[in-house]
């Protein structure tokens, strides 16, 4: 019901405080858990500011011209002549251009200090880890620790994270709200992106562009851990499953909703035979749509342009 009503006009004022709690307690872009994500709010909350400078003098100024022009108002000066001030000019195009001289600032320093293949300055090595998007679900190898996982990543609080990602299918985008810098990945090219999160917690990963029909599961954890708890889960892995061709052939087949799975011993240069194409891509949405009716103008029977008359 969009409109209350006239028994209880002011029930929907009660779901008011609940509205504006839930980008608080959704965990997202303006939650943030790292340095990173920190600065995509700075940006975003520094380019509201600047827009409600215009924003809200402009509600402002309507309000006062409706009342100050209203009909009953005799005092109102009328001027039908009135063609052209140039003070009124200089308003309407000086504040417009000042705004999006301070959005451009905004975003060329945004561009450059959270640049996605800028590393984070800390006292600590980056911890390495290389990202695969398949369908429907994410692979994670730690070349150093020698384990991989899937739908699960997990990382030291406090520690730099140097991801160099790809996709395995169709283009995706890999995204940590809370840690920030959503980034694309394609089939054949190589993505770098650093990421850091600053205290221990679990946070919600996901794919941020559509990919075909298991989109809406290809979500996966992040856990970061204590540099200890970190060591001794890689180390708890070994001796469970190998992570080599055949494994990652099996795994790049379709699927949705694929519970966290982890892999003990990861084949050497098996990211960069993915990311080379030496390993096939998957097949993508298109090997599932293969039986439905296509759409693209491409695959539709031409028109005729002549159509034959009746009789003929």
């Amino acid at each position: 019901m969009l409109f209350p009503s006239r028994s209880e006009p002011l029930r929907p004022l009660i779901w008011l405080p609940v509205i504006a709690a839930l980008p608080g307690c959704a965990g997202g872009v303006l939650d943030p858990q790292g340095p990173i994500g920190a600065g995509n709010r700075t940006i975003l909350l520094n380019s509201l500011a600047v827009m409600l400078v215009i924003v809200i003098p402009t509600l402002v100024a309507l309000l006062a011209f409706a009342w100050m022009f209203r009909a009953t108002n005799r005092r109102a000066r009328y001027d039908p002549e009135f063609t052209y001030s140039g003070r009124i000019e200089l308003i309407v195009w000086s504040i417009p251009t000042l705004t999006i001289l301070f959005l451009g600032g905004l975003i060329y320093y945004g561009s450059h200090h959270l640049d996605p293949r800028r590393p984070i300055e800390s006292g600590q090595r980056p911890l390495e880890v290389q990202v695969v998007a398949l369908d429907w679900k994410w692979l994670f190898l730690y070349p150093d620790q020698g384990v991989g996982t899937v739908n699960q990543l997990v990382i030291p609080a406090g520690v730099p994270v140097h991801f160099r990602l790809t996709s395995a299918s169709v283009m995706n985008t890999f995204f940590v709200p809370q840690l920030g810098s959503m980034v694309y990945v394609m089939n054949g090219m190589q993505t770098e992106l650093h990421l850091q999160a600053d205290r221990e917690g679990d946070y919600f990963g996901l794919s941020a562009h559509f990919s075909g029909d298991g989109f809406s599961d290809m979500n996966f954890r992040v856990r970061a851990v204590s540099a200890d708890a970190f060591a001794a889960w890689a180390s708890s892995l070994h001796g469970k499953g190998v992570m080599d061709a055949n494994a990652y052939r099996a795994l790049a087949r379709q699927s949705i909703n694929m519970p966290p799975t982890a892999f003990g011993q990861v084949e050497p240069g098996l990211f960069d035979a993915v990311l080379r194409q030496a390993l096939p891509p998957g097949p993508g949405p298109a090997e599932t749509a293969a039986s439905e009716p296509q759409v693209s103008p491409k695959t539709q029977p031409k028109a005729m342009t002549n159509p034959p008359k009746e009789g003929g």
